[in-house]
């Protein structure tokens, strides 16, 4: 039987969780014996990372002032590489990916990331029907905004979360201590802390305004993993609040593992954007309990009551009672803990993606366009 040659079409010029998960899948698919082709935006963050892990990358200049040159590169790569299937990531090279396959008659599913509002009527037409022989969102409450407003089926337009893979999460729990005494930390205090690459709408001004909140409880501290184009904006905004001995920034990580796991209680406090977060995802592997707000997918991990709270956006003093009253529960931080890790385990593990991406593979190129 032939071997699928798929081919992911990327005009993000970012390096963020979009990206990774394209990577990961595309290794994970490699290793099921498929042939995966990447055509990147020129120069953009994930082209290294694939090219470093034996990828063939093509750098398509993405543009709507290249829009024909990359229009004809991809025709010409497709039929190179006998693609069968276009899996497509963001706007611009939906549409240019997205006329090339059906010209040359290709699968094409549009993945989409984020949980923002489709714009326009016959924009989203075009795109998620004409373009796309189905759709794939990282979160529920967005296949079901598509699936209303298109009239789509859930065989057509699905969610399928990027799950974490365990044997990544590794690391030795001596660090772990070292790890929080490095920030001063006795046995006996708490730390909150978030994992997010630091943009505006990831809620970290809730955090420090949190934080500033609870600055009165002697064993509280706070922690900031990761790094991001807004990391000064907020460190100016840490300074001003007076938090330099509350709050931790550790700058990107390449691993953030250990950091994550010396939590005692996990916070995403996104105001956008948001699928299911592979943040929310990994600390509920590592038994944290989990404070979020009820954006995009975040709700299908922090289940109120159960593994976490869920906190209205924008909303520090409400951040501020749900640490609290973690804070002074070691018993509920665990059982929470404990529940999410159960959650993961049973929902949202990275063998779980691929099986359903392999699936939804499988049906378009073997036995066509199946979904109403």
């Amino acid at each position: 039987m032939k071997k699928i040659h798929i081919l992911h079409t990327e005009a993000s010029p970012g390096w963020g969780g979009q990206e990774i998960r394209i990577l990961q899948e595309a290794i994970g698919m490699r290793e099921r014996g498929y042939k995966v082709i990447l055509a990147i935006q020129k120069g953009g963050g994930l082209v290294s990372y694939a090219r470093k892990e034996g990828f063939t990358v093509y750098e398509v200049p993405f543009s709507k002032k290249r829009a024909l040159t990359a229009f004809l590169i991809l025709l010409k790569l497709i039929f190179r590489e006998k693609v069968d299937l276009i899996n497509t990531h963001s706007s611009l090279d939906a549409w240019i990916g997205g006329i090339a396959a059906r010209l040359l008659r290709k699968k094409i599913i549009r993945t989409r990331h984020l949980s923002t509002p489709i714009h326009g009527r016959l924009n989203r037409f075009l795109l998620y029907r004409c373009l796309a022989d189905a759709i794939v969102t990282t979160c529920e409450e967005t296949a079901v905004i598509l699936r209303n407003a298109m009239g789509f089926s859930k065989m057509r337009c699905l969610s399928i979360p990027t799950g974490v893979e365990p044997k990544k999460m590794t690391f030795d729990p001596i660090k772990v201590e070292e790890f929080r005494r490095s920030l001063g930390l006795s046995s006996n205090e708490c730390l909150v802390g978030t994992l997010a690459v630091l943009r505006g709408w990831k809620g970290i001004s809730d955090l420090l305004l949190a934080a500033k909140e609870l600055q009165s409880f002697p064993n509280l501290k706070w922690l900031i993993i990761g790094g991001g184009v807004s990391e000064p904006h907020f460190r100016k905004e840490w300074k001003e609040l007076g938090l330099e001995r509350r709050v931790f920034f550790t700058g990107h990580l390449d691993s953030p593992y250990v950091a994550l796991a010396s939590l005692d209680i996990f916070l995403l406090l996104s105001r956008a954007n948001e699928g299911v977060s592979q943040a929310s995802l990994q600390a509920g592997w590592l038994r944290k309990p989990l404070i979020t707000t009820p954006i995009g997918g975040l709700p299908e991990v922090c289940i109120s009551g159960e593994t976490g709270f869920i906190v209205p956006p924008q909303s520090p003093e409400e951040v501020a009672l749900a640490v609290k009253r973690l804070a002074e529960d070691p018993t509920c931080r665990k059982e929470m803990g404990n529940r999410a890790h159960a959650l993961v385990k049973d929902r949202f593990l990275f063998c779980h993606t691929l099986d359903k991406m392999e699936n939804l593979y499988s049906s378009l190129v073997r036995h066509g366009a199946l979904y109403p």
